[in-house]
Order: C-alpha cells, then structure tokens, then sequence
C-alpha cells in the first residue's frame, strides 16, 4: 500500500423533504487537523462541496466527485445530542437521539477490528444488506482506496435546514442516495461514529 491518510470522527447524513441532500463530516483528528466538511446533493443531482479551506477542497475533490466545489467559513459541532452546521449557503440545527439496532451491533466488534482495512474489506457485502447503498470498502477517485469503519449509529430525529436562507423542507430519508463516491450513507437521517481511511493504490 502506498500513502495513507486517517480520519477518525463522525459523518452525519440529513435529508430533507425539498430533496436536499447533506453528508457532514466532523474530523476530530486528520492529517489535515480538526475540521468539517459538507457535501450537498440538490433535487436535481448538482453534488456541490463546501470545504474551510483550499488544501482540504483539494483532497476531498480528489477523493470524491462533485459538479462544483467551494471553499466557505465553515463550523459544525456534534454535542449533548445537538448537530449545528453553519457551511455558507447551509444551515443545519439537528437533534439526535437513540443508538439503533445497527449502531448496538456495531459496538459489540471491538473498535480495533471495527476500522481496520482487512476486516472492511470482508464485511462490505454484508453492509449493503445491513443500510442499504453502504459499503466499508470501494475504489475511489486519484487512484486511491477507501476504507469507512463504524462504530457507532444514533438516528438524527429533527432538522431545521435552510439553503440560502431558504427553508429545505423538513426531514426526511436520504432518497436517492447521494453519489459522490462508491458508497451512500444510510437512507435514515443518522450520525456514525466513523474512521475514514485513504489509501494510495
């Protein structure tokens, strides 16, 4: 394997009734530090990045696909079950609740094998059954490889969302599921406790 790069924090996915779609990274340790990061997908499938900075714009572009990518002041915090993005033309206010079935099973695996690549690698059919358009382990863009390890799963229960000042609509599943790489986050509104690993192929 060539170069690596480690993500560990959590990714929260949001749908909305208007058919806004948002992925929220929150990165507590990165080789680019602690950061956020959105990836919205419009009704009419425009897949737009907001990212705090150029370096990070560039990475994430390079991983992912999107129609239009743009660099914004950007803050999200994930604490006492309040999700609040502000991401420029976005703006989130979301509460959390229980930890789902899913998310009781994936933390009887001890983390450790939970995130490591091989492990990713076998179990990846078995989480397109588990949340259907997942998968752990895929082919992503730059000749890299991509590894998602979950830990943890708590539904998101309300979301106020606006886009441009403008209400999206209130909460809803994450249908379609989103295309900016191999994989979807669950079609329900949901925060994952994740550890995101990039290989150089």
């Amino acid at each position: 394997m060539g170069k690596r790069w480690i993500f560990d924090g959590h990714i929260a996915g949001i749908g909305t009734s208007s058919g806004l779609r948002a992925v929220v990274g929150i990165w507590r340790n990165s080789a680019f530090g602690p950061f956020a990061d959105v990836m919205v997908q419009q009704p009419s499938g425009h897949r737009q990045l907001l990212a705090p900075t150029e370096e990070v714009a560039a990475f994430i572009s390079g991983t992912y696909s999107f129609d239009e990518v743009t660099v914004v002041e950007l803050s999200a915090a994930l604490a006492d079950h309040a999700l609040v993005v502000d991401a420029g033309p976005l703006v989130i206010r979301a509460v959390t609740g229980a930890r789902t079935l899913l998310g009781s099973a994936l933390r009887v695996v001890p983390r450790g094998l939970a995130v490591h690549p091989r492990w990713l690698s076998a179990v990846s059919p078995l989480a397109a059954v588990a949340a259907p358009g997942a998968r752990t382990h895929g082919t992503a863009g730059s000749g890299r490889v991509e590894y998602y390890g979950v830990s943890d799963l708590h539904r998101v229960t309300s979301a106020v969302v606006t886009w441009e000042g403008e209400d999206a609509g209130t909460l809803a599943p994450i249908r379609p599921a989103v295309t900016f790489g191999f994989s979807s986050v669950p079609p329900r509104p949901s925060v994952a406790r994740v550890r995101t690993t990039v290989v150089e192929a």
